[in-house]
């Protein structure tokens, strides 16, 4: 029984030692327009809300809406008023799937992305962003992704899970050693 408790108060250290505070990245709770959505006419911005404040570093937050064939219709770099990041849209073309492509800096200092989606069902008469007026959007950053998906970033959960098991099983081997040389004394 005093091995037991040896151990079992010894796990217990262990897995409290281990313990580090949560860093969670930055999630996306809502969207202007919705992912998803099927609107007549192009939204004039692009409003994008998270659960926590965006951190506001220049060319590294961005926002890309790309038409069915790959042209850009962002209007100007992206702004950020604490939980919500927006862009300018410039009046939209063809009609067809949009892409809202987007990277953040999270409040824990990593970078997240993502991306969402909206049908223009009705075309307009706008033009895409020329090529050579792109480059301003970039700031030696680029644009987010087409197809990216949020990133994790930090340790994997593995790395935990293995480093309590291995201090578990020290924990365990040093009690019955030190509980054993207690009960032959």
């Amino acid at each position: 029984m005093r091995r037991f408790a040896a151990a079992a108060v010894l796990a217990g250290l262990a897995f409290v030692g281990l313990a580090t505070p949560a860093l969670a990245h930055n999630s996306l709770v809502d969207s202007n327009p919705k992912d998803k959505a099927s609107v007549e006419t192009g939204p004039q911005t692009v409003k994008l809300t998270f659960d926590q404040p965006v951190q506001n570093v220049e060319g590294i937050n961005t926002i890309s809406v790309l038409d069915p064939q790959g042209n850009h219709w962002e209007a100007a770099p992206p702004q950020v008023d604490s939980t919500v990041v927006s862009a300018p849209v410039r009046p939209l073309g063809p009609s067809g799937v949009y892409q809202i492509s987007w990277r953040v800096l999270s409040a824990d200092g990593h970078p997240v992305q993502g991306q969402l989606s909206f049908t223009l069902s009705k075309a307009g008469n706008g033009t895409p962003l020329p090529a050579d007026e792109l480059a301003k959007f970039k700031n030696g950053a680029g644009t987010a992704q087409p197809g990216a998906t949020e990133d994790s970033g930090g340790i994997p959960t593995w790395v935990w899970i293995v480093g309590a098991v291995v201090v578990l099983g020290a924990g365990i081997v040093f009690a019955l050693r030190m509980g054993g040389k207690e009960e032959d004394a």
